[in-house]
């Protein structure tokens, strides 16, 4: 079903809840197809699995993937609650995902805006749209607060 973006985003925003409540850093994420219909939806699950690649995109583009029955989610949507760090920015390159919807910035971690910039090098095969801001303030309270907690 097509939903606008803010829509999708409060979805990502709850697996980002979720997560916390699960002790995991709050990042939430959703995968959409071009048309609409929900690929995946996960939060963080670094402690749990202890796997440091748990990231809530790349197992959002591993369930999709995976169902899919394809590595390839062309014109896929993703929505998540921070930008994508450099590690899950290549993941998304390489699942070939049509577009990124995120909220907070990531001055310290991100691969996109910040850091290594992985969708601005010419040895990058593919490009995503990318639309950062989306709910920033709610995610980056969710952070702060989840960290605020643990200090």
């Amino acid at each position: 079903m097509n939903m606008p973006d803010s829509q999708w985003m409060r979805i990502a925003l709850d697996e980002a809840r979720a997560a916390a409540d699960r002790g995991e850093v709050p990042v939430g994420a959703v995968l959409v197809s071009g048309t609409g219909v929900e690929l995946a939806r996960t939060g963080n699950r670094i402690e749990e699995t202890s796997d440091p690649t748990a990231h809530a995109e790349i197992l959002a583009i591993r369930k999709a993937a995976a169902d899919a029955g394809s590595p390839r989610l062309t014109g896929s949507v993703l929505y998540v609650t921070l930008e994508p760090c450099a590690m899950c920015a290549q993941a998304i390159s390489l699942a070939r995902v049509g577009r990124v919807v995120f909220a907070a910035y990531d001055p310290k971690g991100g691969g996109v805006e910040h850091g290594a910039r992985v969708f601005s090098h010419t040895t990058c095969h593919h490009v995503p749209e990318v639309v950062g801001g989306l709910m920033e303030t709610e995610a980056g309270e969710l952070l702060k607060d989840f960290f605020r907690e643990r200090r």
